[in-house]
C-alpha cells in the first residue's frame, strides 16, 4: 500500500533531506556550502527536522579541538526523502490479484491485511487494549475499552494517512464510516471486491474485533460502512458467530 507521503514539509526542508540522502552525514559547514544558504538558515532547518524526528545528530570528536556535530537521516527521514512508492504498490497489487493460484493469492492478501492491521493498531495505540463489544441482546461488559472508543482512536489516527473515517451509530451499535476509498487507484471493481475484503480483514485485525462491510460506495451507498460482527451463542453458551472476513478469508 502507498506510504504516507504527507505535504507538511517546506520545500527548503526537503532540499536539506535530499542533501543528506545523497551525501550521508554532513556538518553545518558542509550543509551551508552545499545548499548555498547561511549557517543560521541551516540551523533553523535542522531544528525543525529534528523536532519531526527526520534527522538526528552525532557528536564527532577530532583531536583536542571542540567536538562538532554531524547530521544524518533517521529511518523516518529516509522514508520522507525517498521516492513515492505508489507506482511500486500499484504494480505489486495488480500482479497479486492476477495470480491464477487462488489459494496463493488469498494467502498473500490475508498476510498483507494482517500486517497492515497490526501497524494501524500500533499507530492508534490499540495494541494493549481489550475491546468491549455490547450487543443489544446480550449487553456484555467487563472489558476496559469500548468498541466505540477504539473506533474513534483508529479514525483519528487514519486521518494522518488521508483516510477519511468517522464513527457513527447504527441503532445501538457504533459503526465506522469511510467516506472515500482509501486506495482509489487500487480499488477492485470486479465482482470479487478483493480490496473491500482486504479492508474488512485489515480493520478486524486492527480493532481486535471481527468487522464486516455493511454498505459500500461501489454499490451506490454514500459511504463504506463497517460494523462489528456479533457472536451469538447456542443454548449452552458456545459462540457460533464468524465474521464475513473470516468466512471468506479473502
Amino acid at each position: 500500500m502507498p506510504s504516507n507521503h504527507s505535504d507538511d514539509l517546506r520545500s527548503v526542508d526537503r532540499e536539506l533531506l535530499a542533501a543528506l540522502r545523497v551525501e550521508g552525514c554532513m556538518g553545518i559547514g558542509e550543509l551551508t556550502e552545499y545548499l548555498g544558504v547561511t549557517a543560521t538558515a541551516v540551523r533553523q532547518r535542522l531544528d525543525r527536522l529534528m523536532d519531526k524526528d527526520l534527522i538526528e545528530r552525532e557528536k564527532v570528536v577530532s583531536g583536542r579541538g571542540r567536538p562538532t556535530f554531524c547530521y544524518h537521516l533517521t529511518s523516518s527521514g529516509h522514508e520522507k526523502a525517498g521516492a513515492d512508492p505508489s507506482d511500486l504498490a500499484d504494480a505489486l497489487w495488480r500482479e497479486v490479484i492476477a495470480l491464477e493460484d487462488e489459494g496463493l493469492r488469498d494467502q498473500i492478501l490475508a498476510s498483507v491485511a494482517k500486517r497492515l492491521g497490526k501497524q494501524f493498531a500500533a499507530q492508534a495505540n490499540l495494541g494493549m487494549d481489550e475491546p468491549e463489544v455490547k450487543s443489544p441482546e446480550e449487553g456484555r461488559q467487563g472489558h476496559s475499552v469500548s468498541l466505540e472508543d477504539r473506533l474513534q482512536r483508529l479514525s483519528e489516527s487514519m486521518a494522518n494517512r488521508k483516510i477519511p473515517m468517522e464513527v457513527s451509530r447504527d441503532g445501538q451499535m457504533p459503526v465506522l464510516d469511510i467516506n472515500a476509498c482509501p486506495y482509489p487507484t487500487l480499488t477492485d471493481e470486479s465482482t470479487d471486491r478483493v480490496m473491500c475484503r482486504l479492508e474488512e480483514k485489515m480493520l478486524s485485525e486492527a480493532l481486535g474485533q471481527p468487522m464486516q462491510l455493511s454498505s459500500c460506495r461501489l454499490d451506490g451507498d454514500t459511504c463504506c460502512q463497517f460494523s462489528a460482527v456479533s457472536t451469538p451463542t447456542t443454548n449452552t453458551g458456545t459462540a457460533i458467530g464468524v465474521s464475513a472476513a473470516t468466512r471468506s478469508d479473502l
